[in-house]
């Protein structure tokens, strides 16, 4: 078992940034890829980004390249999402996830394990 816990949501200006945090315990983190997506109310949750077991490979979603980044630690068995240059349609709950592989994949339904969530609200 793999337990994920998000935190660092909350309200952020058009423009502004954020940084979301993924603390996960459990089962050995380096052994897992981890994911970020994403669900605004009325619509099906969607893929942000993704890294994969050691950090060396990472996907993004077209519509927050250039804008997000994702990072993980793993002797603190963290990872990381910085979001700069926010937009209101950035607005959702945020999960992390993590899949038991060493690739990570933009498939939601290949991931393991799943955090609360945490709500990112941008106002304009």
């Amino acid at each position: 078992q793999v337990q994920l816990v998000e935190s660092g949501g909350g309200l952020v200006q058009a423009g502004g940034s954020l940084r979301l945090s993924c603390a996960a315990s459990g089962r050995i983190f380096s052994s897992f890829a981890m994911g970020w997506f994403r669900q605004a109310p009325g619509k099906e949750r969607e893929f942000v980004t993704a890294v994969h077991w050691n950090g060396g490979r990472t996907y993004y979603a077209d519509s927050v390249k250039g804008r997000f980044t994702i990072s993980r630690d793993n002797t603190k068995n963290m990872v990381y999402l910085q979001m700069n240059s926010v937009k209101p349609e950035d607005t959702a709950v945020y999960y992390c996830a993590a899949r038991y592989a060493l690739y990570s994949s933009t498939d939601h339904r290949e991931y393991n394990y799943w955090g609360q969530g945490t709500q990112v609200t941008v106002s304009s």
